[in-house]
């Protein structure tokens, strides 16, 4: 028989070893890491399950790249953001339990994706849900380059409107509604994806009248022309959608969108020569991806009144742009810290895709949204 003193002591025990094993049964839970705050909509998706254990970075800036490496060990999946890098070395610190990788971005230059493709490791990303916050953004920047919105409010910032003298053409730039004096307008687009149509049914109001536009070099003629046919049925206000080559985007557009992915094929496909081509009083509007504009290329297109004006809300080696950039030299470049998707809708709905994604590929279910790594 037991004394009570022994008898407290294997409660003790035992309550120790309940604990252990609670705690072991705790961390063998699939392990989810999330590498920034989705906030109080969509955190939950994730915290109020009992099926899983995530950690989360809390801090609101880049996730130490050293506690990353030390709490991806194990997981299921991963939640992340433009600026973690995805390479083999996370892929190696995280170990053969990783199932997916999920990013809440269209775009997936920060994840090697080859690496993902030798270890069977599925990617999902968050297209669509932003493309009507970036149609948005790319009519702002047209507007904000063709009446030198960055040059004239800077007479505001800096003091000088008091000073500043009115002439008849003073501070004037080309509108980008028809009007009587200029009854057409040639809008182009370099890509022609979702955004590049959305953004064209909102530039119908303005008056423009034609459209040109250059996009995958592997579409077939007769899914061009369907397409083209579809959008005059569509805004019959349009006289002409043509698919053209890129001298004939550079000649005729008096306001070019720049709306195709990154990556080595496109890099500085807006350049020297490209610019060279364009109408003085054209202009430039880049909402896609930094790498298709050869920075320099545009400041001296800018400087010496090649074109314009320009609008742009992605730099190539963004977010090192600091004050003696040399497009941050130039008045009428009109710079935006790449807020194309920063609306609450849109963000809010590619977090929950994004943990969407996560979820369905842990499980081994279809993902929403997820890009074949093994077919890039």
């Amino acid at each position: 028989m037991l004394s009570d003193g022994s008898i407290s002591q294997a409660v003790y025990n035992a309550q120790t070893r309940l604990t252990a094993i609670s705690s072991h049964l705790r961390i063998s839970k699939p392990k989810v890491v999330v590498c920034r705050d989705l906030g109080p909509d969509v955190m939950p998706l994730l915290t109020k399950r009992d099926d899983i254990e995530v950690v989360l970075w809390t801090e609101d800036r880049v996730s130490d790249r050293q506690w990353l490496l030390e709490n991806v060990k194990g997981a299921v999946g991963i939640v992340i953001v433009f600026s973690e890098l995805v390479n083999a070395e996370l892929l190696d610190a995280a170990g053969p339990n990783l199932k997916v990788v999920s990013t809440m971005s269209v775009g997936y230059e920060h994840i090697h994706v080859s690496e993902l493709a030798k270890r069977n490791i599925r990617l999902g990303y968050t297209p669509d849900v932003l493309t009507d916050a970036v149609a948005d953004i790319s009519v702002m920047l047209a507007l904000m380059a063709g009446r030198n919105a960055n040059e004239t409010m800077g007479i505001v910032r800096e003091g000088l409107w008091p000073k500043f003298i009115w002439a008849p053409f003073s501070l004037c730039g080309p509108q980008l509604s028809t009007s009587g004096i200029s009854p057409s307008r040639t809008v182009g687009f370099l890509g022609f994806g979702r955004i590049s149509q959305a953004t064209l049914a909102r530039l119908i109001p303005f008056g423009v009248t034609d459209c040109i536009y250059s996009s995958n070099p592997n579409s077939s003629a007769s899914s061009k022309k369907k397409r083209n046919e579809k959008l005059l049925e569509q805004h019959p206000q349009l006289k002409s959608v043509r698919a053209v080559d890129v001298d004939t985007l550079a000649q005729e557009s008096d306001v070019l969108f720049v709306l195709v992915p990154g990556g080595p094929s496109t890099r500085h496909l807006i350049n020297e020569e490209f610019l060279r081509k364009m109408k003085k009083h054209s202009v430039l509007v880049n909402a896609g991806r930094g790498t298709v504009v050869d920075s320099d290329a545009l400041a001296k297109a800018l400087r010496e009144k090649w074109i314009w004006g320009a609008g742009i809300d992605v730099v190539e080696g963004e977010p090192d742009v600091g004050k003696d950039h040399p497009l941050v030299k130039e008045p009428r470049c009109n710079i935006l810290p790449h807020i194309g998707s920063a609306s609450f809708e849109t963000r809010l709905a590619m977090a929950t895709l994004a943990v969407d994604n996560c979820l369905a590929g842990i499980v081994g279910q279809d993902m929403p949204a997820e890009l074949d790594v093994k077919a890039l």
